[in-house]
């Protein structure tokens, strides 16, 4: 389904990515790890199309996203649901606006409908109840499953997860990994996800890619992840400051 070919991206000199290869299936859930700045979240804006690469291409079904005119541009971002780091939720708007709002703005759907959706979403996020409080009046794990809610209101085709769990407790940090398995499978959709945790990876990953000097080093199942061999590897999903990886 997605196909990222010899993708490069600058900025101010500085390389981020410098040649990422990764093809994806349709259905996979695929966890992409590695350090800050190794351009993680720099690879999800190209996906889509936020970003244009110096070189290289991003393939959906086929088709670049750097071709799309506005209008296919449109359609194809309404397929993406995204779930940001720190959920993006807009505080003026109560957590029912928030996860109805794609749908009002984008979608031709009534009010009736976009009301059913919205605590449908709710409900399968386990917070059917809520829909009339404002951000400000719920926890940060509840606006993390709103933010869920809101991200896959649309029936999108492909799920992209920046750092799910950042800000979380472990015990809300599990609940949102279980969503989000829950969520792939109920759906059935391509997700791709960025993390620096790696509890959280290895629940949710098909597979786990790892970027280092702005390329794809490793490429495997979290059980091929946990006992890799690259020292790389095993400096990073281990937490030590000591190894190949200096600090910067």
């Amino acid at each position: 389904m997605i196909t990222i070919q010899n993708l490069h991206k600058r900025f101010d000199g500085l390389e981020v990515l410098t040649g990422v290869d990764l093809e994806i299936e349709t259905g996979q859930s695929v966890v992409i790890i590695g350090r800050s700045g190794c351009g993680k979240s720099v690879l999800l804006k190209h996906i889509v199309a936020l970003l244009r690469p110096d070189r290289g291409n991003v393939m959906v079904n086929g088709d670049s996203v750097f071709d799309y005119k506005e209008k296919e541009l449109r359609e194809y971002r309404k397929r993406v649901g995204v779930l940001f780091q720190f959920g993006a939720l807009f505080d003026s708007m109560t957590v029912a606006e928030n996860v109805g709002f794609c749908l009002k703005e984008s979608m031709n759907m009534s009010l009736v409908l976009i009301e059913e959706r919205v605590a449908e979403m709710l409900a399968l996020v386990g917070l059917a109840d809520i829909g009339e409080k404002m951000p400000a009046e719920i926890s940060g794990g509840m606006k993390k499953r709103v933010a869920l809610a809101r991200a896959i209101a649309a029936e999108p085709n492909i799920l992209l997860y920046d750092e799910p769990t950042t800000g979380l407790d472990p015990i809300n940090a599990d609940r949102i990994n279980e969503l989000i398995v829950n969520v792939n499978k109920k759906l059935g959709v391509t997700s791709i996800a960025v993390t620096h945790d790696m509890a959280s990876a290895y629940k949710i990953a098909d597979r786990i890619v790892m970027l280092y000097q702005g390329k794809v080093i490793c490429d495997g199942t979290p059980d091929q992840i946990r006992t890799s061999d690259d020292a790389v590897v095993r400096q990073f999903i281990n937490g030590s400051s000591t190894g190949p990886i200096t600090a910067h």
